[in-house]
């Protein structure tokens, strides 16, 4: 149960939250980002698009707008955790994710699983170190 005594603690630890408008937002209740603790914390991201490389690109644009919106980018990120439905289709987005974090790649996990519906074929996660 959240108490005002709690929504009055995570103000004052500097909990600040970044929506992007999308449609689950408001039915499952979460935020595109979470700025705490120095860390921007971006929830799991699909992209539009017709195969799993046009999603990776898409859901990539969401995160490094919900990033900006923070004050870091894709350099600053730490922790990336990719979500398939079939591990087969992670390899044609190497490219794409070598390219997007550079000289900076995170620590990574790519886990096989079911997605919330069928034609999404990506699903990305960050937490992003936010700049001193």
């Amino acid at each position: 149960m959240c108490r005002h005594g709690d929504r009055e603690r995570s103000s004052k630890v500097g909990i600040r939250r970044i929506s992007s408008g999308g449609p689950f937002e408001a039915k499952i209740g979460y935020c595109r980002a979470v700025v705490a603790g120095g860390f921007v914390h971006v929830a799991g991201t699909v992209g539009q698009g017709d195969d799993v490389v046009a999603q990776c690109r898409s859901a990539l644009e969401v995160i490094g707008a919900a990033l900006k919106e923070a004050g870091a980018g894709f350099a600053d990120v730490v922790r990336v955790n990719y979500y398939l439905p079939d591990a087969v289709e992670f390899e044609p987005c190497w490219p794409i994710l070598a390219e997007t974090f550079g000289a900076n790649p995170p620590a990574a996990t790519m886990i096989e699983c079911g997605l919330i519906d069928p034609k999404y074929r990506i699903e990305i996660e960050v937490t992003a170190l936010l700049p001193q």
